[in-house]
């Protein structure tokens, strides 16, 4: 079984869940923000919801060069869940069409011309892509938690939604 395969479960499974959490920021509290030293709640939706393009950039490029280069971004709140949707898809093609040959690629993040990190592509996939954005989404429902927005369910039940 092609290594693409099985990433594509994996990727499915925390799509629909990352989206299930972006259907659910009050677009009412864009600029609110949990902590002075966090992002608003704006910036982490949009943030995840464009996270889905780096793998594409990933699995299409062997290299990215984060100062000066071009981001997808969402440009309102109401376009948060089409954006998201839009990267999703692009990601899953891509993960669909790459080999486990490519997989093992050398791929690296520049900063100014600096390399930060270099790895295989499946080590970028795993950790900088689909872990990256676990994470983020899990500080998601933390601010939806704090907003007294019902959290859903994601690998279980939550306080929220007790339907399993």
């Amino acid at each position: 079984m092609p290594i693409s395969e099985l990433l594509l479960t994996e990727f499915d499974q925390e799509m629909a869940n990352t989206r299930k959490a972006l259907e659910r920021v009050p677009v009412e509290k864009w600029d609110w923000k949990p902590h002075a030293k966090s992002g608003t709640l704006g910036w982490m939706a949009s943030h995840i919801a464009t996270l889905p393009n780096f793998t594409t950039t990933t699995i299409e490029t062997s290299e990215f060069e984060l100062e000066g280069s071009p981001r997808v971004k969402v440009d309102k709140p109401a376009d948060l869940v089409k954006v998201f949707d839009e990267q999703r898809d692009g990601a899953r093609k891509a993960i669909t069409g790459v080999t486990d040959e490519q997989l093992k690629e050398i791929w690296s993040l520049k900063w100014n011309g600096t390399v930060l990190f270099a790895l295989p592509k499946y080590n970028v996939l795993r950790v900088m892509c689909f872990n990256h954005m676990i994470h983020h989404r899990a500080q998601l429902t933390m601010y939806l938690r704090e907003l007294d927005v019902p959290v859903p369910a994601l690998y279980g039940p939550s306080a929220d939604e007790q339907n399993f």
